[in-house]
């Protein structure tokens, strides 16, 4: 399950965090845990979508003693689906400078746009990583686009499950099962890009496709 990253302390403590959560023998690896788009809007405290304007290598502290480094991101925001409360327009975010601690490669001073979702530090300050979802904005399918709107926000209190392997099978009834990685052994398959796991009036949860009916197949995946 994905983390729920709302507010953090400052950014050199998670620089720190995710030093210590690198998992043992990967060396240089970043490493995170799967989660569908849905779970990443509902789990950041912030989704924007933005351009980059430029990028600079800045300290991760004011303390002489420390030698790590962020890339300081300066962005155009277009428009935020998520985070009115904590921040209103953003005008840089953080990365951590060492890829090893998830730190994120973006175009600078071209007219790609990004969706990126992230963590809001206590001094108001926007910190991604890549267990956070970014991605291109011309990447996201149109029910993604239109779901950053209304619907991944409004089903937060469902349980999406990533299948690895059969049986696969639904354990309570607002959980829905993720078999993009089962079915096509890729993360962000034809399910991620084109349905949402959207909760009923009765407290249960099950996939849809914008305004079509729901998909019986992604009930349960019990052969192969």
């Amino acid at each position: 399950m994905p983390r729920s990253p709302r507010t953090a302390p400052s950014w050199a403590l998670l620089l720190r965090l995710l030093a210590l959560l690198r998992p043992p023998g990967l060396g240089e690896a970043c490493s995170c845990a799967p989660a569908h788009p849905q779970q990443h809007v509902c789990h950041s405290a912030l989704a924007i979508r933005a351009k980059i304007s430029s990028e600079k290598v800045v300290p991760a502290s004011a303390d002489p003693a420390d030698t790590q480094k962020m890339i300081r991101y300066e962005i155009k925001q277009i428009k935020m689906f998520k985070g009115f409360e904590k921040v209103n327009n953003i005008q840089y975010i953080y990365t951590p400078f060492d890829s090893s601690l998830c730190g994120v490669k973006l175009e600078a001073n071209s007219q790609k746009q990004y969706l990126l979702t992230g963590q809001i530090l206590n001094d108001g300050k926007v910190f991604i990583h890549l267990c956070n979802y970014i991605e291109p904005w011309e990447n996201l399918s149109f029910l993604q686009r239109e779901s950053l709107n209304h619907h991944y926000h409004l089903n937060c209190g469902c349980q999406i499950t990533t299948c690895y392997m059969v049986p696969c099978t639904i354990s309570t009834p607002n959980e829905c099962l993720w078999t993009d990685w089962l079915l096509e052994r890729k993360l962000y398959g034809y399910q991620a890009r084109h349905y949402v796991c959207m909760k009923h009036v009765d407290g249960t949860c099950s996939w849809y496709q914008g305004r079509l009916p729901l998909r019986k197949e992604f009930v349960d995946i019990i052969q192969p």
